[in-house]
């Protein structure tokens, strides 16, 4: 079976406070958010490449017909931003039933590498699991999903951060948005996922609690260096990450 790449690409970035373009087109180091994952992606030499575009789609598009080999690359358009679950759900129609996993990667997540990948990937074939996500610890956890283990150090579930109560609001392991999910079954559990949170989205991170409810195997793979999946979300962290990346040979 292939593999394939989802790349979430369709939101306005509200926080950046920029309606001209798409968080994906902010540069970092004169590059663009989105060509630092697409240019990972591709090192992985996937069968495709599902681009999830939606707000200022067609500056989106345009970037990447003009600057890479579009033969690749499927665009995807989410036309109301519902969540990642439902980002997810909208490559139904185009998929092709040779993927038999696919990789979902945040558009906004620039530092990601492909030996990070290639570890992942390593991980969710040789425990032969039906979903994979990518945790690490961060040492301000605020707004970021929670992972949440059982007595016994099982990953169960996600809680987003709008939807966390006291008990769990200090819990440091976080869900870095980066998944491997087997696709037999993906878009039948996607359809089985509600909106019934602070949000009001079909999150992805549901998709954990379903599968395991459906007898399938899930996984968190615990990566130490959490500044591989620093994402920007704001104009401050983006400045932030420019002086990082400019003081340290190590990142």
């Amino acid at each position: 079976m292939e593999f394939g790449v989802a790349i979430l690409a369709a939101g306005q970035g509200k926080r950046m406070m920029n309606p001209e373009i798409p968080k994906v087109l902010v540069h970092l180091q004169n590059k663009p958010l989105l060509a630092y994952v697409l240019d990972t992606a591709l090192l992985l030499n996937p069968y495709k490449i599902y681009l999830v575009i939606g707000y200022k789609k067609e500056l989106v598009k345009n970037f990447v017909q003009t600057h890479y080999n579009c033969s690749e690359i499927v665009f995807v358009e989410q036309n109301q931003q519902l969540g990642t679950g439902h980002a997810i759900l909208q490559l139904q129609p185009h998929f092709e039933s040779a993927i038999g996993n696919l990789l979902i990667l945040s558009g906004d997540v620039p530092l990601i590498s492909k030996d990070m990948l290639l570890e992942f990937k390593e991980y969710h074939f040789g425990n032969k699991l039906d979903l994979s996500l990518i945790s690490t610890k961060v040492p301000n956890p605020k707004g970021y999903g929670r992972i949440i283990r059982n007595s016994e150090g099982d990953f169960v579930k996600i809680i987003e951060d709008k939807d966390l109560d006291s008990e769990v609001d200090e819990l440091s392991e976080i869900n870095t948005g980066t998944y491997i999910v087997s696709t037999e079954k993906v878009f039948d559990m996607l359809k089985l996922i509600k909106n019934k949170n602070a949000q009001g989205e079909y999150y992805l991170t549901d998709l954990v609690e379903i599968y395991r409810t459906n007898g399938l195997k899930v996984g968190a793979y615990f990566v130490e260096n959490y500044r591989n999946f620093v994402g920007i979300n704001t104009y401050l962290e983006l400045s932030n990450l420019e002086k990082e990346l400019e003081t340290s040979v190590n990142f």
